[in-house]
């Protein structure tokens, strides 16, 4: 459990990482810079390229968690990204954080702990029965085409919520099919693993996720779209987990009950700490020096 713990926090460290570098390389782009120029200029940026490697770096340690840890762990630790994007707002670009969003911070911590504390999350399986990829894939893929179509409507919160929702639900179906992507790699090899199905899952899963959140992100406001896209994705997986890999949990209703009022609290940490961040990249501003007369 250590080195899945391990793993799950370095890959929300670099998923921060990503977020923070390639967003301050492209708020800082040149106004004339637009569309395949910009994309061009991009490239040529040391600090968006160490957000690809980042990026990378934060799948790659995804996908060792998954391998032999359990989803229902992996997946929730991996909110902790907001709590190391803040860190790194502080101490990097030294942005004034309100008390609001670091007690936020400690809100999510905490919860997060006690959440996986006493729920126990343990067991599962490597490979699923093809009726359980069959009903999971048909109810989650579902309900994500249905948010998504809901998202095409309405005012502007109804979508990007919609939108969130639906992309949060690939994410999970990309973590699944991550878990069993490596799996089938340590059984077949590479080349094995290209003849099966699931890493082309995981492409086209990661592909509609990324459209999905950018949808979210695009059509409407980041305190609505962020805690959705945040707290459904390790819900559902927490769901998948058991479904499709038999997973399990305690067994005492006391510790089932603090579990459940933990992640609602979880919930609510992430949907303040969304609100209480700051909005911009934009740096502290600095303070005059006062003179003398």
């Amino acid at each position: 459990m250590i080195f899945t713990v391990g793993f799950a926090l370095a890959a929300s460290f670099s998923n921060a990482v990503n977020v923070m570098t390639q967003h301050r390389a492209s708020i800082a782009a040149p106004e004339r810079e637009k569309g395949w120029r910009l994309v061009g200029y991009l490239f040529r940026q040391p600090l968006w390229l160490l957000g690809w490697i980042a990026a990378v770096g934060g799948f790659v340690f995804q996908a060792l968690a998954l391998h032999d840890g359990e989803l229902s762990i992996v997946q929730p630790l991996l909110v902790t990204e907001l709590v190391f994007v803040l860190v790194l707002r502080r101490l990097w670009i030294r942005q004034d954080i309100a008390r609001a969003a670091w007690a936020s911070v400690l809100v999510v911590c905490v919860a997060l702990a006690v959440f996986l504390t006493v729920a126990e999350p343990t067991g599962g399986k490597p490979t699923p029965q093809t009726a359980q990829w069959l009903s999971a894939l048909l109810v989650f893929g579902g309900a994500a085409a249905a948010a998504a179509a809901a998202g095409t409507r309405g005012s502007p919160v109804r979508r990007a919520a919609a939108f969130a929702v639906a992309g949060a639900l690939a994410w999970a179906l990309m973590a699944v099919f991550i878990k069993s992507a490596t799996d089938t790699l340590a059984a077949f090899g590479l080349g094995g693993m290209l003849t099966r199905w699931p890493v082309y899952a995981l492409a086209g899963a990661a592909a509609a996720g990324t459209l999905l959140e950018q949808s979210a992100l695009h059509v409407g406001p980041l305190s609505v779209s962020q805690p959705l896209l945040v707290i459904i994705n390790p819900l559902a997986s927490i769901v998948l987990s058991v479904w499709l890999f038999d997973e399990r949990f305690t067994d005492s209703p006391a510790r089932i009950t603090i579990a459940v009022l933990s992640f609602a609290v979880l919930a609510a940490g992430v949907t303040a700490l969304s609100r209480t961040a700051p909005q911009d990249l934009a740096p502290a501003s600095p303070v005059p020096a006062s003179g003398h007369r």
